[in-house]
């Protein structure tokens, strides 16, 4: 079998199969050769003959082999991760790392492409190219292209180093997450905890041959959908301890302990925006974005910080006094292992709400076929199994996207439930990114794909989702869209190569379907009886879905409040004790505990999986959850169904991709710049 069919195959879909280990190091080695020989092509370009075609629009179409074939690689590792696979992954990180940082640096490479910027053609670019035009040196200037030499050497080196630890730190998160089990053999101890997740554990067990039908045993891991019934149900309050020390300890213990990498990374991203001439990584990493700095992202999550103190105060006054009264004792602080539990007790006695009585509504291929047939009518759009094509797995599914006239628009795999060697989470990413219809070609497809670590199914039962589950399906869905609906002639502009504080837009909008009645109707179908959410449960339901509303607000923003001091004030980390230092800072965000946890640093794969991820940017969850709160009015006020409003959506957001500045793209779909009491209206914390 030739290179041809292999990792950089020019194939949108791929044989899995054949994308063998031995394969990458050959293969990257070939497209890293064939990448340097496209950069060296526009190098070599006299500044007399430079155009917008052989300088701009050729870095725009150069590596392409090389992002195919560093893209499949990369994707294996989050889906498929073995010790000979992370072997091969390491042993060409730093050289494709070393290329893609050096093209920003390259100072012939800069020549080239000033050479055009200043000529009369540069300044008659109009629409994307000029649009491309200005991201591209914008990009090259903030990546250090103006820098001496020496600062530029430097630069690549910190770039090399950040992906080698930043990788390092996702590997150990995955290996402690994948080092823990505990194991029941006494039932008494399981009580309060739901069928389903008792299922799950007796399966767990049986999986790895533990336990026997006369002596039955209940396995219980660190992934999500183990973990969380729990800390959530689980009436041994020794059982809820154990399994959440163990999760806040992932990182911190050897082998896998991130205190030092954590240090590293902060110090090394630091060094890195001091040599671009910020005072921070803040600054350098929010200066193209919606919020501009540092300053400008810690003013709004203070702002929202502000405006939700008194509920979160008030909520949590009210649950320390719940849990007196409940254990008739003197009111104290929790215990951070109880405060999940007793929060849910609490809602469910408030509310006579269990959300465990929604899981069997929401099957998941139900729930994903129902959220099919959403967005096709909203968004004028057909999805197809795509039986021949195969995944990385037997429970990959893929898919077909067609637009209402019949043109394809991509594909896409789906891989909904954990593994041991599949990281934790859920998440969206693109394999390829295809373009509209150009001077009279055809279209080329985009490819993505879509990840989670969902309740998995039990026995012959399919798969039965909690309503947050069905909620991820629906966010993570909402990014895929964005990158397959994608219409931009340019493709480094398209999908998702977007500003961070805006890229959640189409996925946050998402979940407002899994809240409306007409919506869930579609797809909430009892798996036994086909008979829709009862109105009491679904009254219940909508009843409870503020509870707490403060302290999880709080919560989010006390994740983006870490993120950002740790990178506004980095040199408060390098030494001494790391989780007092954090602690110190978040103290009026978080729920005060009898027990004070280590700190979410170490595992805290957004912000240090990857060089620059959502570090500094965490904040933009809060952020895109003001622009989609008042998006969606637009929806509620002329139809959560109607396909004019859909189509609106589609084209101004979905389908724009970077084409345009993105609050230029939130007025197009709204008329006006955004509420910024949406969200707090509909979190309930504003009349």
């Amino acid at each position: 079998m030739g290179i041809e069919t292999g990792f950089s195959s020019e194939d949108k879909l791929v044989d899995w199969s054949a994308l063998t280990v031995d394969r990458i190091e050959p293969e990257v080695e070939e497209a890293l050769e064939s990448a340097k020989a496209d950069i060296e092509a526009i190098c070599r370009v006299e500044s007399d003959a430079a155009t917008f075609e052989n300088t701009f629009m050729a870095l725009e179409r150069g590596g392409k082999r090389l992002s195919r074939a560093w893209g499949r690689v990369d994707h294996l590792t989050s889906v498929k991760d073995s010790k000979e696979l992370r072997d091969e992954f390491n042993k060409m990180l730093p050289k494709v790392t070393e290329f893609n940082s050096s093209i920003p640096l390259n100072a012939r490479l800069w020549k080239a492409l000033k050479a055009f910027a200043v000529k009369p053609e540069a300044l008659a670019l109009k629409g994307i190219e000029k649009r491309y035009f200005d991201e591209t040196v914008a990009d090259f200037e903030q990546a250090g292209a103006d820098l001496p030499a020496d600062r530029k050497s430097r630069l690549e080196e910190i770039n090399n180093e950040l992906a080698q630890k930043t990788q390092k730190y996702s590997e150990n998160v995955l290996d402690a997450t994948n080092a823990f089990e505990l194991v029941v053999e006494d039932e008494g101890r399981l009580g309060g905890l739901p069928e389903s997740a008792l299922q799950a554990a007796l399966q767990s067990a049986r999986s790895k041959e533990l336990g026997s039908d006369e002596k039955p045993v209940w396995r219980f891991t660190l992934h999500a959908p183990s973990l969380f019934p729990v800390l959530k149900f689980a009436e041994d309050e020794a059982l809820r301890k154990e399994i959440y020390e163990a999760s806040s300890c992932v990182g911190l213990s050897e082998p896998y302990d991130n205190t030092q990498l954590v240090r590293d990374i902060l110090k090394l991203r630091a060094e890195k925006a001091a040599l671009l001439g910020k005072e921070n990584f803040a600054d350098n990493a929010l200066q193209r974005r919606m919020a501009g700095s540092g300053a400008g992202a810690l003013g709004f999550v203070e702002d929202l910080h502000g405006k939700a103190k008194e509920a979160f105060d008030r909520e949590v006054d009210e649950l320390e006094r719940y849990v007196a009264g409940r254990l008739r004792e003197e009111q104290d602080s929790l215990e951070p292992w109880n405060v999940t539990y007793w929060a849910e007790q609490m809602r469910q006695e408030r509310y006579d709400f269990d959300e465990e009585a929604l899981r069997p509504y929401f099957s998941i291929d139900r729930v994903i076929d129902g959220m099919f047939r959403i967005v096709e009518g909203l968004f004028g759009l057909r999805i197809c199994d795509n039986e021949g094509a195969e995944g990385w797995h037997d429970e990959v599914k893929v898919y077909d996207l067609y637009d209402s006239e019949g043109d394809l628009l991509g594909y896409f795999y789906s891989d909904w439930h954990p593994r041991q060697e599949k990281r934790g989470g859920a998440w969206m990413n693109f394999l390829d990114t295809g373009a509209p219809p150009i001077e009279g070609e055809a279209r080329e497809p985009h490819v993505g794909l879509i990840c989670g670590n969902m309740t998995a199914p039990i026995g012959d039962q399919p798969a039965l989702l909690t309503h947050g589950e069905v909620e991820t399906v629906f966010h993570e869905f909402g990014h895929l869209l964005h990158h397959l609906l994608g219409n931009v002639e340019i493709r480094s502009l398209s999908g998702v190569n977007v500003a961070w504080d805006f890229v959640e837009l189409p996925s946050q909008i998402m979940e407002n379907w899994c809240w409306n009645r007409e919506s869930l109707n579609r797809f909430a179908r009892h798996h036994e009886t086909g008979e829709a959410i009862p109105d009491a449960l679904f009254q219940k339901m909508v009843a409870a879905r503020n509870f707490n509303s403060g302290i999880m607000m709080m919560r989010q923003l006390s994740f983006s409040k870490m993120d950002l001091d740790l990178h506004l004030h980095p040199e408060n980390y390098y030494e001494g004790d790391l989780d007092q230092s954090i602690r110190s800072v978040l103290e009026v965000y978080s729920v005060p505990c009898k027990t004070k946890p280590p700190a979410m640093v170490r595992r805290f794969g957004h912000l240090f999986s990857s060089p620059v991820g959502y570090a500094a940017g965490y904040y933009s969850y809060k952020w895109a959850e003001v622009l989609d709160a008042d998006a969606f009015t637009r929806f509620e006020k002329e139809g959560v169904f109607n396909e004019e409003t859909g189509t609106s959506f589609r084209k101004t957001i979905l389908s724009q991709g970077n084409s345009k500045d993105p609050m230029e793209l939130f007025k197009d779909f709204m008329g006006r710049e955004p509420d910024p009491e949406a969200l707090l209206k509909r979190c309930g914390l504003l009349g």
